[in-house]
């Protein structure tokens, strides 16, 4: 499992507790086709699962599409 820090290039997701709402984990990926991405997230969720003590189902990704807007904490 690959684990990168948010650089250009590729695709940036977030992973979010569905119950908290809290993002819990951030991944980058590298230049993969639709289908190997895919399994690669869900990997990537599993794991996520598995660290947080949390079920697989509760977890889902978004892609990080523009971190150039402001967020409100």
């Amino acid at each position: 499992m690959r684990e990168m820090s948010m650089k250009t290039g590729g695709k940036h997701f977030r992973f979010i507790n569905s119950i908290t709402g809290n993002v819990i984990y951030y991944y980058s990926a590298g230049d993969l086709c639709k289908e190997e991405l895919h399994e690669e997230l869900e990997r990537v969720k599993a794991h996520v699962a598995i660290q947080n003590g949390v079920f697989v189902d509760t977890i889902y990704w978004e892609e990080i599409k523009d971190e150039s807007t402001p967020h409100v904490v």
